[in-house]
């Protein structure tokens, strides 16, 4: 069966790991932009499109997005469209496994999450992204109500480390690292 994964920008490196690791040869991987995380109202629009472009040369598809702040707008066009997706609200959560994200619920409620993908691009991503750059007082209206940033690291890369360090810095807040690997991410798509 000809599979094809859209997925998030993001996931790239990830996905593209798994597939790698388990010889899933008949995968075809194709990602949208990772910037549309910062206007999640057009992630819909953007998979809409990719559906009605990839559907006729793919037997399936599989989307490699949680919710990611649709606010249920993704899983409608799912439906209509018959398509699965990852479990959870974002990729913290299937990064982490649903389950216990969700037990850290009240612990983690102030936290301001980075993943492999967040610690290499967050300049671009979050500081330039968000305006950051350009008026540094965002930065307080952003992330006054943080109290920390919590890197959710999919490998063991010293240089992401310290870029999730140096983004909890940048940003005044305290720092948490927990070992994550590819969590239900792996195991969905190593499913296909």
């Amino acid at each position: 069966m000809n599979t094809l994964i859209l997925a998030c920008g993001a996931l790239a490196r990830e996905i593209g790991a798994v597939i790698a690791a388990n010889r899933l040869d008949h995968l075809t991987l194709h990602c949208l932009p990772a910037s549309l995380h910062n206007r999640p109202e057009r992630i819909p629009a953007a998979v809409r499109e990719a559906l009605a472009k990839f559907r006729p040369s793919h037997d399936r598809i599989f989307l490699a997005y949680a919710d990611c702040g649709t606010g249920g707008a993704l899983d409608r066009l799912l439906e209509e469209e018959a398509i699965e997706r990852l479990p959870g609200a974002h990729c913290y959560a299937f990064f982490t496994g649903v389950e216990e994200f969700e037990a850290h619920g009240d612990a983690d409620m102030r936290s301001f999450f980075l993943t492999d993908f967040l610690a290499r691009q967050f300049d671009t991503l979050v500081i330039e992204g968000l305006g950051i750059d350009r008026h540094p007082e965002l930065r307080d209206m952003y992330f006054g109500n943080y109290e920390r940033v919590v890197y959710l690291a999919q490998t063991q890369d010293p240089n992401l480390d310290a870029a999730a360090e140096a983004a909890a810095a940048r940003l005044g807040l305290a720092y948490a690292r927990r070992q994550t690997g590819y969590g239900d991410l792996a195991t969905h798509i190593a499913a296909l």
